[in-house]
């Protein structure tokens, strides 16, 4: 096997106090390097309830037991109680993180905010949100962030030049088959994306096509079929970090027992020749387990982006 980098994306306000210590415990005991994405702004965790019109949204509630992994509190953020502001609440834990060496960067400033409305917004908006991420993101850690993985894996077409223009080096915002420069109105743009390649943990739990198979061996057969090739998995704080904690530990124990180097987008992306990276849109698609529409990778002459199982 080759590299596989661990993104995780943090979430809410309990994700960043109980998850992160808990992945970078594993991590350090494990020594395996990780890069952990923070929302940085308001939790209003709560306000996502209007996704449960969305197809296939409470089919994955009913599956990965919403209220077990983010609790009460969490799901009332932003609506019958206010949502607390992560980055003034949380930063000294952010900072820690930094200083046991993991690489840092921007997940978004307000997660539902970003989620729910990016893909329909304009460029003012767009770049208020982004420039409201970094900016919070620099109080807290005293230098501007290098890499950013967008909300939910939602973008709209300002996303990538806005990110070039407010100082990224790289990013992770969608799903995708390898990393690629993504072409903005016809225009490629100089932050190379890494998206994230295979299904999510939640994505595979209580899927009725995958009956009898358990989430972790699916994942070590996709990453086996094709052994050669590198991939970005993400995982989520709050999940992870927290009620699948023990399996996410088997999966990165039988990665590494397979020989793959488990790395950090900072590790991924120093290895990418970005002159012979194919240069590729940024469209809508489906992914299997997951509800709505996600920012996916379109390859030149391929038909629209369906699924996310490589």
């Amino acid at each position: 096997m080759s590299r596989i980098a661990l993104k995780i994306d943090v979430d809410t306000d309990r994700g960043t106090l109980e998850g992160v210590p808990r992945l970078v415990g594993l991590f350090e005991r494990l020594n395996v390097r990780a890069t952990f994405l923070f929302s940085l702004g308001p939790d209003q965790t709560g306000r996502a309830v209007k996704r449960a019109f969305r197809r296939g949204f409470m089919g994955k509630v009913r599956r990965t037991s919403v209220l077990k992994h983010y609790g009460l509190k969490t799901l009332l953020y932003g609506t019958l109680l206010p949502g607390p502001h992560i980055g003034r609440r949380r930063g000294s834990i952010m900072r820690d993180v930094a200083g046991r060496g993991f690489e840092v960067g921007v997940h978004t400033y307000n997660h539902v905010k970003w989620q729910d409305n990016v893909a329909a917004e304009n460029e003012s908006w767009t770049r208020r949100e982004l420039t409201l991420a970094r900016d919070e993101f620099a109080r807290i850690f005293s230098r501007p962030p290098v890499v950013h993985g967008a909300a939910g894996w939602q973008i709209n077409r300002y996303v990538p030049r806005l990110e070039q223009e407010l100082g990224f080096q790289y990013a992770s915002d969608g799903r995708g088959t390898g990393p690629f420069v993504p072409v903005a109105n016809g225009v490629a743009v100089e932050v190379p994306q890494m998206p994230t390649t295979l299904p999510t943990l939640d994505e595979l739990i209580g899927r009725p096509e995958l009956e009898g198979v358990d989430p972790i061996d699916h994942l070590f057969s996709l990453t086996e079929e094709h052994p050669e090739r590198d991939h970005v998995y993400t995982l989520h704080a709050e999940l992870e970090g927290n009620t699948y904690l023990e399996a996410f530990e088997r999966l990165i124990r039988g990665w590494r027992d397979r020989g793959a180097d488990l790395i950090d987008l900072a590790g991924y992306a120093a290895t990418l020749r970005v002159a012979e990276l194919p240069r590729c849109e940024m469209v809508e698609g489906t992914v299997e387990g997951r509800s709505g529409t996600l920012a996916c990778q379109h390859l030149p002459g391929a038909a629209p982006r369906t699924g996310a199982s490589p």
